[in-house]
């Protein structure tokens, strides 16, 4: 369960960051080195959850997604400066409950 988590941070991180990267280079004029780096950090992000040992894309990219948002979160007030709000944290709570459901429900 562990290893599992830590590949959802790792490419959680890896999207954002790549994205961040990119989106410094195009839209606050960064050199284009930003955007280069961010893309590699991209396509890595593509790689990264095939890594996980769920049977399901669906289910695993779903999962995913939920912890996308903790993360997104967690970025914006860390590197951008813009302090969550009780919504945001609230939404970011169902989500991980909703992740957990999805990942670890006893399925027969």
């Amino acid at each position: 369960m562990l290893l599992s988590i830590l590949i959802f941070v790792v490419a959680g991180l890896a999207e954002i960051g790549g994205g961040y990267l990119v989106w410094l280079w195009l839209r606050e004029s960064k050199p284009l080195w930003y955007g280069i780096v961010g893309s590699i950090i991209l396509i890595a992000y593509g790689i990264i959850p095939t890594l996980q040992s769920f049977p399901s894309f669906g289910r695993v990219y779903a999962a995913y997604g939920g912890v996308f948002i903790i993360l997104a979160v967690l970025w914006g007030w860390l590197i951008d400066k813009k302090t969550p709000d009780l919504y945001d944290w609230t939404g970011a709570v169902v989500c991980v409950i909703g992740v957990s459901i999805m990942l670890w429900a006893p399925r027969g």
